[in-house]
């Protein structure tokens, strides 16, 4: 069975939760529909690292009770390390757009909603903004509307911004002091002309950017077995396509 690119792409995430570099990842949070962050935050678990996961989308097990009210509450106490962000839109300032495009309130294609991601990206140390589509009309020069801002004046209290934004093509790290992503690597098959061109906004990148790694075989094996076997329930139609399991008759 080959790599599949969900699967690569969840090990870079697993490894952006390991950054050394970064403040500790001790309480991971997971919002609806993130099986691919979900992966990654079980691949960590999996390896041995002893984090908290509080998956909102976790249909039994769940440590909430009152949902995404008891996510914020924990948010809000300081008690979330590490939180995962996607934008319809997401510009070269790590703003992410929510709502739509065109004028306000998104007379263009609307998208879900802003729902918590401001108080979230202001309020967790570490969050990893995400999105599997690579194109210029997703990462933008600049978002038609800011549903989370990626970096705040110094007057606002924010406790962190993104660390890092991971698509099907590559990984970018964020600067906040200067609002600006640096290429970081390039997935198999891509490179930085190949991700400028497919690129809206502007990013820094060293003479020689490296190739993201593919997932070890001790990687792959556990996001195949342990890891698949904690998400089965809850995505089985991601279970079925990426690592070929159903649950059983």
């Amino acid at each position: 069975m080959s790599i599949r690119p969900e699967e690569r792409v969840a090990a870079a995430l697993a490894r952006l939760i390991l950054d050394p570099s970064a403040p500790p990842a001790r309480h991971i949070a997971v919002g609806a529909a993130s099986p691919i962050p979900a992966a990654a935050c079980w691949l960590v678990r999996k390896q041995g690292h002893p984090v908290r996961l509080s998956l909102l989308h976790k249909r039994s097990g769940n440590p909430f009770t009152e949902g995404s009210r008891e996510l914020f509450d924990l948010t809000g106490q300081g008690r979330i390390d590490l939180f995962f962000l996607g934008g319809g839109q997401i510009d070269g300032q790590a703003n992410i757009n929510l709502v739509g495009t065109g004028e306000w309130p998104g007379t263009g294609v609307r998208f879900p909603g802003s729902f918590g991601s401001a108080f979230m990206y202001l309020m967790t140390p570490r969050t990893i903004l995400f999105r599997e589509e690579h194109s210029p009309r997703v990462l933008v020069q600049q978002v038609d509307m800011i549903s989370a801002p990626g970096v705040s004046p110094p007057a606002v209290f924010r406790r962190g911004t993104a660390q890092a934004l991971v698509t099907g093509r590559c990984v970018f790290r964020f600067h906040p002091d200067r609002a600006r992503f640096a290429l970081e690597s390039v997935h198999p098959g891509e490179s930085v002309e190949s991700v400028r061109a497919a690129t809206g906004f502007d990013f820094d990148a060293a003479g020689t950017v490296p190739e993201t790694p593919d997932p070890t075989d001790a990687e792959l094996a556990l996001l195949r077995g342990p890891v698949c076997d904690e998400m089965l329930e809850t995505y089985p139609e991601f279970c079925a396509r990426v690592f070929g399991r159903r649950h059983a008759a």
